[in-house]
């Protein structure tokens, strides 16, 4: 190996640890935010109403029964979230975090994009989890290494095409109710 193959597998490596301590920041903190919101509305933590006064929010906003849905959408948001940043089954997280995100967005949609209302937030963190599902979750993750790992372009379409048939499935679901 001469010096310059060197240089560039040194380079190289030093890419890779840079951009998977990346990943992992980016896991740490949608993930962290994202399971905190689901807390806020499971248990009133961190500032959030609870589950039954997220429940009458929830009736407002046309998904019937409201405790039901909010509580699924607390679970969800608790259990992605935390899988993400775990990195941990990660393309079963981003499809969680996509589909919840979606509803997110068409619940949020009338407030336009960044109103007060608006369905920023909710792009940002489904964004967020599109990315992890193409990149995967890094060496720093739960899942590298391990016999379950999936990633990969399969994986990722994958991913992001159930979360989107999950929220489809639940807005339908929701016009029904």
């Amino acid at each position: 190996m001469n010096i310059a193959d060197s240089q560039l597998t040194s380079e190289t490596s030093s890419r890779v640890r840079t951009a998977d301590v990346g990943l992992l920041l980016v896991r740490v903190v949608f993930g962290g935010l994202l399971a905190a919101a689901g807390m806020q509305k499971l248990f009133g933590w961190f500032g959030g109403q609870g589950l039954t006064e997220t429940g009458a929010v929830f009736e407002q906003i046309g998904y019937r029964p409201g405790v039901l849905f909010a509580a699924i959408a607390g679970l969800l948001e608790t259990g992605g979230g935390l899988l993400l940043l775990l990195g941990l089954f990660t393309p079963l997280a981003c499809s969680i975090v996509i589909g919840v995100m979606i509803n997110a967005m068409s619940a949020t949609w009338s407030g336009g994009l960044f109103g007060p209302n608006g369905y920023q937030p909710a792009l940002l963190y489904a964004t967020a989890a599109m990315l992890i599902a193409c990149t995967g979750a890094g060496v720093l993750a739960l899942d590298h290494g391990r016999t379950w790992q999936r990633d990969g372009a399969p994986w990722a379409a994958a991913s992001i095409a159930t979360g989107i048939a999950a929220a489809v499935a639940v807005l339908l679901l929701k016009a029904v109710l």
